[in-house]
């Protein structure tokens, strides 16, 4: 099953190995876990994680994608066989990149996406407030993301888009603190959004989170004949996936809900981070399992496609997005719609 062939490796020291057709996980020097090669589509290590030499030439060559994330989930590196894909789909996609109008009017489409789903992740907080007062904060602020919304149209050049995409990012961050419970939020406060490193808990679980959610945008592009490299709305950067950070846009606020998710059923506390030398923030080992396996169990999740008409699991919307961006890179009459939760 797609949403059940990523491997996520998170226990430090961890030792990965080729055991004839099967991929082999002993953590000191005891076999924890065996996972036949054919199931898998991606190993996804966390810190310091050892693997032999021969898994790693074993899943260049059955095109397993290897991804290396530091222990915040920041990306490392990212192995891979042979480029695969369809090469005029791929050469259609340099042409639109470079076509300024097509280049903004997707641009758009990203930040539309986005900021339409952090606005239901406001109202839905509203609704759910016990407080009139925070309730009228989260409205207040939802009804600036709407502003947002209106003003996309207006934007003239990548860069007056930009400005509209932080404005409404800047605004939402500033409410997500009344979306965690009042009794929590001493040890969950953020202020603003920080990376590279977190300052905070609630930065390091999003962080964490997008990690996840990047790899599996990626995954999907190059699933669906796409190169992650030439986006649209993120600039051209070497080393930089682009359009899988174009893509992930619209899924950033399903990360942050279930991070909120996570925090108000007190399924992670104050105690599950690391304060780091310099005042950077990570997730411990268990923790960070813990944070896996609930992304997992969300990814399960049946979510109903307004564009389909149909519901899907959401660990599968990103390769319907793939194949949708697809679409329009090849059809001027299908421009792409991102996905907006209902």
């Amino acid at each position: 099953m797609q949403l059940l062939n990523t491997l996520y490796i998170t226990t430090p020291e961890t030792y990965l190995r080729l055991d004839n057709d099967t991929l082999r996980v002993e953590v000191e020097r005891e076999t924890r876990l065996r996972v036949p090669l054919h199931h898998l589509t991606a190993v996804v290590c966390f810190g310091h994680i050892n693997l032999s030499a021969p898994l790693m030439h074993r899943l260049a060559d059955e095109g397993i994608a290897l991804v290396l994330l530091n222990d915040s989930g920041r990306f490392k590196a990212r192995l891979e066989g042979a480029v695969s894909g369809n090469v005029l789909l791929r050469q259609a996609q340099f042409q639109r990149a470079a076509d300024p109008v097509f280049t903004l009017d997707m641009a758009r489409a990203c930040v539309a996406g986005k900021i339409k789903n952090t606005r239901q992740v406001l109202q839905r907080g509203a609704r759910e407030a016990k407080s009139e007062d925070e309730a009228k904060a989260l409205t207040r602020l939802a009804d600036d993301l709407a502003a947002s919304l209106r003003a996309l149209p207006e934007a003239a050049n990548l860069d007056s888009l930009r400005g509209v995409e932080g404005e409404a990012a800047r605004q939402y961050f500033s409410g997500l603190n009344l979306l965690v419970r009042p009794d929590l939020r001493e040890s969950f406060r953020m202020d603003g959004r920080t990376r590279r490193p977190p300052r905070d808990r609630l930065n390091a679980m999003l962080s964490f989170l997008y990690a996840m959610w990047m790899n599996d945008c990626r995954s999907a592009l190059e699933a669906a004949g796409l190169d992650p490299q030439v986006g649209f709305l993120h600039a051209l950067r070497p080393g930089r996936a682009a359009l899988a950070l174009d893509l992930m846009e619209e899924f950033r606020p399903w990360a942050d809900r279930l991070a909120l998710t996570l925090i108000n059923r007190g399924q992670l506390s104050a105690d599950d981070f690391a304060m780091r030398e310099g005042g950077g923030v990570s997730l411990e080992p268990d923790a960070r399992k813990a944070v896996v396996v609930a992304y997992q169990e969300r990814k399960r999740d049946e979510i109903n496609h307004p564009l389909l008409a149909q519901t899907v699991p959401l660990g599968l919307v990103p390769l319907v997005q793939a194949r949708l961006l697809a679409r329009a890179l090849r059809d001027e009459c299908a421009p792409y719609v991102p996905f907006v939760a209902k």
